[in-house]
């Protein structure tokens, strides 16, 4: 028993870029619940990470937050993912209203040696059960979308990475003079992943 659980808690870059890719499609999937950008009755429970998670059933999102973490996941695994951010926009005037910031810090070592770390998978849940938490309760310190809205994700890479056609140049979708929100974060020992969400502050609204 006792080298059962060892081998749990190696962690390789593979296994490491799954655990983040995935992370990040329960995560959109909560931000697009709980800030209502889709209706509630178009998400379904499931549990995950020890928590009640809503996925989308829209299949358009459906498919594009899977073909999204299939991309992650690869780019993670190269190393050359630096950041990660889901912006949610105005759907008649594309005015940004909050950007959902997921910085990346990868070990270069295990990139370029292949080398394995470890680290408790519970740990790792807990770690994410926090940051999970703070999205689904972010109502209480984000303020209301009363439009409708619609989403993007930005990927910050390595300037030599392929891109591939799916996906094409954007300017950085900022928001001027933002509130932000420093959240949680996760760590697998390969990849360490920094949330921050900022949003509109409409005290700065010209009068």
């Amino acid at each position: 028993m006792a080298s059962k659980a060892a081998t749990k808690d190696i962690i390789t870059l593979r296994g490491s870029a799954a655990i983040v890719s995935e992370f990040f499609g329960y995560a959109a999937n909560s931000i697009l619940y709980n800030r209502a950008v889709y209706p509630e009755e178009s998400f379904a429970k499931v549990k995950k990470y020890g928590l009640p998670m809503l996925l989308t059933q829209d299949e358009g999102v459906k498919s594009f937050i899977s073909n999204l973490t299939a991309q992650l996941s690869e780019w993670l695994e190269s190393g050359k993912l630096q950041r990660i951010v889901l912006v949610i926009m105005s759907k008649v005037t594309s005015e940004v209203l909050e950007r959902w910031n997921f910085s990346i810090e990868t070990d270069k070592e295990v990139v370029e040696t292949g080398a394995s770390r470890e680290k408790s998978d519970k740990e790792i849940m807990r770690e994410i059960q926090a940051i999970m938490r703070q999205i689904a309760t972010s109502i209480s310190y984000l303020p209301c979308l009363d439009e409708p809205c619609v989403f993007d994700v930005l990927a910050y890479t390595d300037t030599d990475v392929a891109v591939p056609f799916t996906w094409i140049e954007s300017d950085p979708k900022l928001i001027k003079y933002p509130q932000m929100v420093k959240l949680h974060s996760f760590d697998t020992k390969i990849h360490k992943v920094d949330t921050l969400v900022s949003y509109k502050n409409d005290e700065w609204d010209e009068a």
